[in-house]
């Protein structure tokens, strides 16, 4: 199993996270998800419905992942479209649906940014929903693709999505985290190490990490993916590589999108 890759690795974490049944939130441009709710779709969970910041609609469908024609599964296949404002203040509290955020910083107690950041000052994204959604959900997962102490900080420079702690009302800060290193929970409402990935030790993981971390007592190597989830990733659900988007970077990252591109063009 030595040619298991990070995206791989991901994904199969992401979808060993969902429960049959589940109503799951898909963002925009968010791949390594999007292939671990599919995974999950295709082998524990074929019950899961899919609700998309795309059209703001609830799909039961599947298809393998596309990039630059991805609005048609979600505008086409869609059971409904309601709309943003509908989606925010009347589906998304009564379905209270399972998502997974990508951000740019987060903290011990679970608060994470994808607003900006001070130092240098970088506008980042944005929010989007996440406001609403982190308030009241008890369903905020997060994942990282590159673990580091630009990320993992002790004290986020703006709070986009709420974590653990006296300011909150209502619902809880994130339930779990998926990065290239590991595996974490906030059991005690503080970020803890669960699983550690293979080639990489608990020690590496603090090293990269802005502040201390708790250790689960039963902490544990991630379980490999198996034969079967590489093959349905590789050939079924992502076979042009989409989600190595997310853990790629630089000339590699550009050379893998024109590759896509061109690959996806000869589909139509």
């Amino acid at each position: 199993m030595d040619d298991i890759t990070i995206d791989e690795f991901i994904s199969v974490c992401i979808s060993r996270q969902v429960v049959d049944g589940e109503v799951l939130a898909q963002g925009i441009n968010t791949p390594l998800v999007m292939a671990g709710y599919l995974l999950a779709k295709l082998t524990h969970a074929p019950n899961v419905c899919f609700a998309s910041a795309i059209g703001q609609g609830i799909v039961q469908d599947w298809e393998a992942l596309r990039l630059s024609q991805v609005e048609g599964f979600w505008l086409d296949h869609a059971l409904m479209n309601v709309g943003f404002a509908t989606a925010t203040a009347d589906l998304l509290p009564k379905y209270r649906p399972k998502e997974f955020f990508r951000l740019a910083q987060v903290d011990r107690y679970g608060n994470f940014n994808n607003i900006a950041i001070n130092r240098p000052y970088t506008r980042l994204p944005g929010s989007g929903g996440i406001p609403d959604v982190t308030t009241y959900s008890t369903h905020v997962h997060l994942y990282v693709p590159r673990h580091s102490r630009v990320t993992f900080v002790d004290k986020v420079d703006f709070i986009s999505g709420l974590g653990h702690g006296e300011h909150r009302l209502r619902g809880k800060g994130p339930v779990y985290c998926i990065t290239d290193k590991g595996q974490f929970d906030w059991e005690n409402g503080r970020m803890r190490l669960t699983t550690f990935h293979p080639n990489t030790t608990i020690e590496q993981i603090q090293a990269k990490t802005g502040f201390p971390l708790e250790i689960a007592p039963d902490v544990r190597s991630t379980p490999l993916p198996s034969q079967d989830e590489l093959n349905l990733l590789r050939n079924k659900i992502d076979p042009l590589n989409i989600r190595k988007l997310e853990t790629s970077s630089g000339v590699t990252r550009k050379d893998l999108l024109r590759d896509i591109l061109a690959r996806e063009q000869l589909l139509n």
